[in-house]
């Protein structure tokens, strides 16, 4: 695929949620590495959580914003991460928690954010099930992070992040074992875990569909 245009992309996804829907299935996940041992059985109770992808059209060459998390955060601290957070009681659905929580760490606001489609959720090592909800952003908008939540907030293309040259296979040790995640290093940033798990799945889906 050429084409890295934020409407090329959003077509090509859909096309494969299209398939998938009417073949009354939810889109495989062939990613063979995931966050931390969740699929160890550690974690037994889940809470929900969403994040919006939010692919910004520019042109020819879309990006997609990412934060930085403050180091004093409970969960994930320091991390690179997707705007969002947990889906709250007054959320509708997870499409609401992730634009309400864009909102409240950048300042995205809902008007300039198209949601065309979610992917199948992401179960975190932290005991999150965590929906990521897929949008196109239009140019305009003004990002203001909030201090509390965000140290930084940057665009990587999209280019990039679906190229399976830039995901590198990683291992740790956890809890006494060998765990195993993809690393998607760009320049001073470091994505990984939750984000770059996230990431090759999309990447799964739109190219091994």
């Amino acid at each position: 695929m050429s084409d890295f245009s934020a409407p090329s992309f959003r077509d090509r996804v859909l096309g494969i949620l299209q398939q998938c829907e009417e073949q009354q299935r939810a889109p495989e996940d062939r990613t063979p590495i995931k966050d931390l041992a969740w699929h160890e059985g550690e974690v037994l109770q889940l809470k929900d959580a969403a994040v919006l992808i939010p692919i910004v059209d520019r042109g020819d060459e879309a990006s997609v914003i990412l934060t930085q998390r403050t180091h004093h955060l409970a969960s994930h601290a320091g991390q690179i991460a997707f705007p969002g957070g947990k889906v709250d009681a007054e959320d509708l659905s997870a499409e609401m928690a992730a634009l309400r929580e864009a909102d409240e760490e950048i300042g995205l606001k809902a008007e300039f954010v198209d949601i065309f489609g979610q992917m199948r959720p992401y179960i975190s090592s932290t005991g999150y099930r965590i929906f990521p909800v897929l949008s196109t952003v239009r140019q305009g908008f003004d990002l203001v992070p909030n201090p509390g939540e965000v140290s930084d907030v940057f665009e990587v293309p999209l280019r990039f992040l679906m190229d399976a040259a830039n995901h590198q296979r990683k291992s740790a040790e956890w809890r006494g074992k060998t765990r195993h995640y993809f690393a998607m290093p760009y320049g001073e940033h470091y994505i990984w875990g939750v984000t770059a798990g996230i990431l090759r799945n999309l990447y799964e889906t739109v190219y091994s569909s």
